[in-house]
């Protein structure tokens, strides 16, 4: 593999942290711990540069390993696993700004330098000035159920990549770098004396303050400096600033509120989350207060603020003392509801505006009075700071399965003896659900008792009506497939007093849902009620992770492509304004992948500006994690959504459409038939994979399955793709899809293959993706696990597999005319190789713990099968 003299940097960091993990060891576990690590580790490179002796010898210095080493060894390549993803992560960071200072090489792709330099000659300004005013998009940050990292871990590791960035930014003394030695070693030592291991399941109310920590520690202060710098380039560029109201991207939060599947979520744990949030955010708005209240001593006032504060000496501190008292008796109040209580009704402040408005009266008289270039600091800030997280930081979704709102108004239609809703046919549906809609008299009476599930959707809706359209943002239906299920939550909604009704979201996910989405849409515009209801404006959104484990990668991509077009006719023909909302997880698998390619690739018109996307668990803190990082994925979305706004790639040539529709089909039918149709599958899934190992990780609020059946359909697609990528064969990211490639070009269709991969942007993303599945799964691997775990009689199917996943490999390859998988992006090449030494003795130890855990030694070594599993998800780089 080549080396890259702009790498080097990188190669220091992970040898001097690496160097002091092994004098950590060796400190706190021992010689012998360290000297039997080294071995490991040595073995392993060997083994990787393809010496089958060091293979051997490895695979039989692990299997004889004690079970008090077993601990200690896998802690220490987890750890450098993690300190090589902390290293590679502030490399991102340097080299980003290294593009900025290289006037030579021009400005980074996805930059905002490299946008308007590139778009500039596309339009004129004002469209340009245009495309990012009215960009509204936000990230819906979700719990994820294989998020590994504990929070007490992740702050030492923010913290690990805090004092590398030290380092680079010094004019270094021997002291100085000393100095940033040492506290690495401290952070290093105390990282390496932390439980990695959660003993308990997190609650969601946890996750939602895990969610929380990510705005206080990295986003709140990364948001204005970012915005601070789009409004630069903006004016530098078109001649004209950003508003000061403007909010291009803001947040949103699935943590407490998606009870999808999860009876943990209740409408109490909702409203919780929705105060905490508010609290949390009045706690920081107050931190800024106490700054600017420092700041802004100035005497010069304008007769606006002077007939709100008199003849006040210092008539700003004066105003923002105010300001702040309020914000003290609102956080009080705040604490008291989250305590129990009920308390009196304050002067509070519970709308952003009410904020909004003092802080503008002193932003106004600072330019009216001559003293603008104050105004334009720290005020204009937090103005932006209240543009984009309002009074609640991120406003909280609600999710709930389509059949437990049928259920419930069943129970209504039953109690009232108007018969049973859930037996009604569609159309019989629908007209009881308008009928009530327009019928001002309530539909449930006081005394209405039902079960705890009916009362649970019920007390939700109450929650909804409590809360209001400040804490909460759309209430989305998931396994929603027809018009009733999206009336039937504007009933419960309006049986529930709701007076500002939650913009209700059906999310379709199957391969069924997304092929009939368009019709289920076209039906809900035509009726009249619902219309005029949504005033010009309907949500959708689409399911990544659900429609990949029913029906391929391949054929789900193709899916979700085309059920995108087609929504975005029948919303163009109805004169519909549509948000698409892009339900994708960190994998592959699961619909992700970088982020500016991803954009790009989508169909014309799905990105007229506005984009809503989750971002889930592990990715969260990989993309929000560090201050550098973050603001370069707040860059991306930008600039990318821009760009498809502003130039929308072209629609497909019809006889790609045809090509598409062919490989779809195979892959479905490939892929269905292994994993639904052979009957030994799921039992060799079951041998081959840890599945059963990681439903007992306390990882998140949310159980495995579903339901309590035995079946790859009642699994949850996270934990499904979670096995297969711990044991590296990441088969759901390419079942399928090989075989399907394989047979186009054999039939003729090589060179269509060529020109779609080097002329459609959707098909070029797809086959990179592949790419990059194929760099990061390694068959030899599985195969570990096979011959250890799998009964004889069921190892043919995981040959068969293999032999699936190397068709898989040449077919790509075919496809993009590369020799190796990732030659076009050579710094994720070289990040695998990094890694795979490290990744696989953990493998190696998975395997044996596997076998002795299921051989009757389940207590003794939970825990280092447990840090296994975190090893291993931390070297892949994602999970679920």
């Amino acid at each position: 593999m080549s080396e890259n003299r702009s790498d080097a940097p990188l190669r220091e960091d992970i040898r001097q942290l690496g160097g002091l993990l092994g004098s950590t060891i060796h400190e706190q576990s021992g010689e012998h711990v360290y000297q039997t690590v080294e071995e490991i580790r040595g073995l392993a490179k060997e083994a990787r540069a393809g010496d089958a002796e060091a293979a051997r010898a490895l695979e039989e210095r692990l299997g004889e390993l004690p079970d008090e080493l077993i601990v200690p060894v896998v802690r220490a390549f987890s750890q450098f696993l993690n300190l090589a993803n902390i290293a590679e992560q502030h490399h991102r960071v340097r080299r980003s700004r290294a593009w900025v200072r290289d006037t030579e090489t021009g400005p980074l792709r996805g930059s905002l330098e490299e946008f308007f330099k590139r778009m500039q000659p596309t339009g004129n300004s004002d469209d340009l000035h245009a495309a990012i005013a009215n960009l509204d998009i936000e990230l819906v940050l979700t719990a994820h159920p294989t998020e590994v990292m504990r929070r007490s871990l992740l702050q030492k590791y923010n913290r690990i990549a805090e004092l590398l960035d030290q380092g680079d930014r010094l004019d270094p003394t021997p002291e100085e770098i000393e100095e940033v030695h040492q506290s690495l070693k401290r952070e290093i030592t105390a990282a390496w004396e932390t439980d990695e291991i959660r003993r308990r399941r997190p609650a969601p109310q946890d996750e939602a303050r895990w969610g929380l920590a990510v705005i206080e520690q990295t986003l709140w202060d990364v948001v204005p400096h970012f915005l601070r710098r789009l409004d630069r380039i903006l004016q530098r560029q078109t001649g004209k600033p950003l508003s000061l109201d403007a909010a291009p991207i803001h947040f949103g939060s699935w943590m407490g509120g998606d009870r999808d599947g999860n009876p943990r979520v209740t409408a109490t744990v909702t409203r919780e989350v929705c105060l905490l949030n508010r609290w949390k955010a009045v706690e920081l708005y107050e931190k800024e207060l106490d700054e600017l209240i420092e700041e802004l001593s100035l005497q010069c006032a304008s007769d606006e603020l002077r007939a709100w504060v008199g003849d006040a000496w210092e008539p700003y501190r004066t105003a923002l003392k105010a300001v702040r008292d309020r914000l003290l008796a609102t956080r009080h109040w705040l604490e008291s509801r989250l305590a129990g209580r009920r308390p009196a009704e304050g002067l509070i402040y519970w709308r952003t505006e009410d904020l909004r408005e003092p802080l503008m009266i002193c932003y106004r008289s600072l330019h009216e009075s001559g003293a603008g270039v104050v105004a334009e600091g720290r005020l204009k800030d937090l103005l932006r700071r209240l543009s984009v997280f309002g009074l609640t930081l991120m406003r909280v979704d609600i999710r709930q399965e389509s059949t437990r709102h049928t259920d419930a108004l069943d129970a209504v239609t039953q109690a009232l003896g108007i018969g049973s809703y859930a037996a009604w046919d569609e159309a019989e549906r629908q007209r009881f659900l308008i009928r009530e809609l327009d019928n001002r008299r309530p539909l449930i009476p006081h005394d209405f008792e039902a079960d705890d599930e009916v009362t649970e959707v019920l007390d939700t809706c109450r929650v909804v009506a409590e809360m209001g359209s400040d804490s909460l943002g759309a209430y989305v239906i998931s396994m929603a497939s027809k018009p009733s299920d999206i009336l039937a939550v504007k009933l419960l909604q309006k049986e529930a007093g709701v007076t500002s009704s939650l913009r209700v979201v059906p999310l379709f996910e199957t391969l069924a849902d997304l092929q009939g989405a368009q019709a289920c849409l076209e039906q809900l515009i035509e009726i009249d009620w619902y219309r005029e209801h949504i005033d010009g404006i309907q949500e959708v959104m689409i399911g990544y992770s659900d429609s990949g484990k029913d029906a391929s990668h391949l054929t789900a991509a193709w899916a979700l492509y085309q059920t995108q077009e087609q929504l975005v006719e029948t919303a163009r023909r109805h004169g519909i304004r549509l948000t698409l909302f892009h339900g994708r997880g960190g994998s592959i698998g699961r619909g992700g992948g970088p982020t500016h390619a991803a954009i790009l690739s989508q169909p014309p018109g799905s990105v007229d500006g506005r984009l809503r996307v989750t971002e889930q668990g592990e990715v969260i803190q990989a993309k929000f994690g560090l201050p550098g990082i973050a603001e370069r994925n707040l860059e991306l979305y930008i600039t990318a959504v821009a760009e498809a706004t502003l130039v929308p790639p072209k629609p497909p040539e019809s006889d790609w459409r045809e090509i598409m529709d062919r490989l779809a089909e195979t892959s479905c039918d490939v892929y269905r038939d292994m994993v639904r149709e052979t009957p030994e599958f799921i039992e060799y899934f079951r041998h081959a994979t840890p599945e059963h190992e990681i439903s007992h990780l306390a990882i998140g609020s949310r159980p495995a399955r579903r339901k309590p059946t035995q079946g790859v359909e009642s699994l949850r697609a996270i934990p499904w793709i979670f096995a297969w990528t711990q044991t590296r064969l990441l088969l759901p990211a390419w079942l399928g899809a090989g075989s399907a490639l394989a047979e186009g070009l054999a039939s003729g269709e090589r060179e269509s293959l060529h020109h779609m991969y080097e002329a459609w942007p959707f098909f070029r993303a797809f086959i990179d993706m592949m790419e990059m599945v194929l760099a990061k799964s390694d068959p030899a691997v599985a195969a570990w696990y096979d011959a250890r775990l799998v009964p004889a009689s069921l190892r043919g199917l995981g040959e068969g597999l293999r032999a699936r996943h190397e068709e898989t490999r040449q077919a790509v390859l075919a496809v993009s005319q590369h020799e190796n998988p990732l030659d076009e992006a050579p710094v994720v090449q070289r990040s695998v190789g990094v890694r795979n030494p490290y990744v696989d003795p953990l493998n190696l130890l998975q395997v044996e713990l596997l076998d002795r855990v299921r051989h009757g030694h389940e207590e003794d070594l939970r825990e280092a099968l447990m840090i296994c599993i975190n090893g291993i998800a931390a070297g892949m780089r994602n999970t679920g």
